[in-house]
């Protein structure tokens, strides 16, 4: 695995030949997205035949790769330098793509987000286990199975097409993963289907040096739940998948109650700041924690400071029977934060995305109809002016940077209008 990582890193570093054959993970790159993407790279690299290079591509950028904790900890263990990983930030997809250079193959996703449809014709192969949204087409060799972890389907292709690749380091890699996606294999959570556990233990059973799987899974949480030293933006970029359209929404998965989430006296001012700067126009939140016993607890919230916006995503997420949250509204300090618990604990992000969608279709119907809808429910978009990162302004002649208060005044006077 180490000599083919490096191989790659020189490919894309001298960016010559006849192009790539990118294998790309999902935009949330946990841990399960980050092993399906190296591992299935290093199974085509070996098997596939064709002339382009085979690479892996972690689909964010570089300089967010520390706050995958669990990922850090899981190379630390294997001896692998994240030096050796490539990001989306190295690797133009767009212009490879524009020369013809680029075949793409989706692990852990089935359709590409909004920014990156233009990339659509390039796709030759899914891998997933999430709802399909993909469209059939000929070209495009569609694997989208239910299963609790992506690496189970990655791992049941290595043991079929090229066993003699899984050695113990790449065994460790899908074991791990295969094992945190489905929680320490606990039939409670959920997660775990029999597929996972017959390649868990085939896995076990070709390497019997693998790590003790209540020893690994506890390291593996105890890393992905740590936010220590963490601000409020790097919490909501740790495990954030963001849906694009005529509203732009992030889904943020917190590693920490709700309630301690709630009490920084600053939250709103950052959570104001953090939409203005990435362009989103509300936050659905989602915390898992755990309680004495061991048992997850999950808690949502919604921010917006549009109270319609706000009013009708909680709503519509209330109502919600397939499946169905259980959301009991509890009391937040915070007058733009929609809090709840939420009585569905098997109801994970996996399940709450569709659900998002569904009310952004619902919604855009609406709207396209809606002549006869009144003012007060169309919200105001998110503001893009001055005030956003990149801005041609903050150069030197632009007016001067606002603290996170004043973003939130400023947020708190454009809606108004509609409170």
């Amino acid at each position: 695995m180490e000599a083919f990582l490096k191989s790659c890193c020189r490919a894309v570093k001298e960016n010559r030949g006849s192009g790539f054959h990118v294998v790309l993970g999902n935009e949330a790159c946990d841990l399960d997205s980050m092993v399906c993407a190296l591992t299935y790279a290093y199974l085509l690299s070996q098997t596939s035949g064709e002339d382009r290079q085979v690479v892996p591509l972690l689909n964010i950028r570089q300089v967010e790769f520390p706050l995958r904790s669990d990922s850090v900890f899981l190379l630390q263990q294997l001896h692998l330098s994240s030096d050796l990983l490539l990001f989306r930030d190295q690797l133009d997809l767009q212009d490879l793509n524009r020369a013809g250079r680029l075949r793409l193959t989706l692990v852990d996703h089935n359709v590409l987000p909004s920014s990156d449809s233009d990339l659509e014709g390039a796709v030759v192969q899914v891998i997933d286990h999430h709802l399909l949204e993909r469209r059939p087409s000929p070209t495009c060799p569609v694997t989208v199975e239910m299963v609790g972890s992506c690496a189970t389907l990655v791992t049941e292709r290595i043991i079929k097409e090229a066993p003699q690749i899984l050695d113990l380091q790449v065994a460790h890699m899908l074991y791990a993963a295969v094992l945190l996606d489905c929680v320490n294999m606990s039939p409670s959570a959920g997660k775990v289907t029999l597929q996972d556990s017959r390649v868990f233990a085939e896995l076990q059973l070709r390497f019997p040096d693998l790590p003790k799987k209540e020893d690994l899974f506890q390291r593996l949480q105890d890393a992905k739940f740590s936010v220590s030293g963490l601000s409020t933006e790097q919490m909501l970029m740790k495990d954030m998948k963001a849906l694009t359209g005529s509203l732009n929404v992030a889904i943020s998965v917190l590693y920490i109650t709700l309630q301690d989430f709630l009490q920084g006296a600053e939250l709103e001012a950052e959570l104001s700041a953090f939409c203005l700067k990435f362009g989103f126009d509300f936050l659905v939140l989602m915390t898992i924690s755990f309680s004495e016993s061991q048992q997850p607890v999950r808690e949502l919230a919604v921010f917006s400071h549009s109270h319609t916006c706000r009013q009708q995503v909680a709503v519509y997420l209330e109502q919600a029977r397939s499946p169905t949250l259980m959301l009991c509204p509890i009391r937040s300090p915070h007058p733009h934060i929609s809090a709840y618990q939420q009585g569905n604990t098997l109801a994970s992000r996996k399940k709450l995305l569709p659900l998002v969608k569904d009310y952004l279709s619902e919604r855009d119907r609406v709207c396209f109809h809606g002549d006869e809808e009144e003012e007060e429910s169309r919200f105001p978009p998110t503001p893009m002016n001055s005030l956003v990162d990149g801005c041609p302004l903050d150069g030197g002649g632009g007016p001067p940077r606002l603290s996170a208060q004043e973003l939130q005044d400023s947020f708190s006077r454009m809606a108004d209008s509609d409170l």
